[in-house]
């Protein structure tokens, strides 16, 4: 099947499946992230460094939930336990901690160098943690595979990329400003709360855009079948 892809419809689908299925995105990240709240808590800043590593594990560990979670329900409906959902990612977790760590050091110096850059490294590599998931890909395969699909949907693909970023970066300044002058406990409360809303939908959003791509390259639909299977 050919067609332009679409950055609204792609945006309108991950809102849609964000909604149908709160109950478990949302309440999965809250208790996922909570490690997170409790660290920042209790070290503060003074081993940042952990809490950064351990909020690149949980973040690359929940995306890849929620990869299957949109795998499963590609047939309309959720089959899969949130624990077979969990389950599912932990062949792939290392994989998807390195293509994580590759991707977001490429994005950091990209946007050191200029803005544009790292928007064109998180546009070419935006669906890599779907590909690890559901292709069963390595580290470099799944960067390669990513930038395949992407190749002639960059447009598409980039206009998703910044409502995405900018809706993220909108909501971050106005938490910012809503923490102003709040103790470091509050404000990391009102971090974990924004994380816990926004993180479902950023990598639902990715998830989404792998199968619109897969279907704009005209490739066999996944099957939506046990959380865990490859589906290609």
């Amino acid at each position: 099947m050919s067609y332009t892809l679409d950055p609204g419809a792609v945006i309108a689908r991950a809102i849609e499946i964000y909604r149908e299925n709160f109950g478990v995105l949302v309440p999965a990240a809250a208790a996922l992230f909570a490690v997170q709240l409790v660290l920042a808590i209790v070290l503060g800043g003074s081993l940042g460094v952990i809490v950064s590593l351990v909020s690149l594990v949980l973040g690359t560990f929940y995306q890849g939930m929620v990869v299957e979670l949109v795998r499963d329900v590609q047939d309309g409906r959720l089959d899969s336990s949130i624990g077979q959902l969990f389950a599912s990612v932990g062949p792939v977790l290392l994989t998807l901690i390195g293509a994580a760590i590759l991707v977001g050091a490429a994005t950091a110096i990209g946007f050191v160098l200029l803005i544009v850059p790292g928007l064109y490294v998180m546009t070419i590599f935006a669906v890599t943690a779907p590909v690890v998931v559901v292709e069963r890909a390595n580290v470099f395969g799944a960067l390669s595979r990513s930038r395949a699909l992407v190749r002639g949907n960059g447009w598409s693909v980039f206009a998703v990329v910044l409502i995405v970023v900018i809706g993220l970066a909108i909501v971050s300044a106005l938490a910012s400003i809503a923490t102003s002058g709040l103790g470091d406990t509050a404000s990391a409360v009102v971090a974990w709360a924004v994380t816990v809303v926004t993180q479902p939908l950023s990598a639902v959003t990715a998830a989404v855009l792998y199968f619109a791509l897969r279907e704009r390259a005209g490739e066999t639909p996944v099957s939506s079948g046990a959380a865990g299977e490859p589906g290609v």
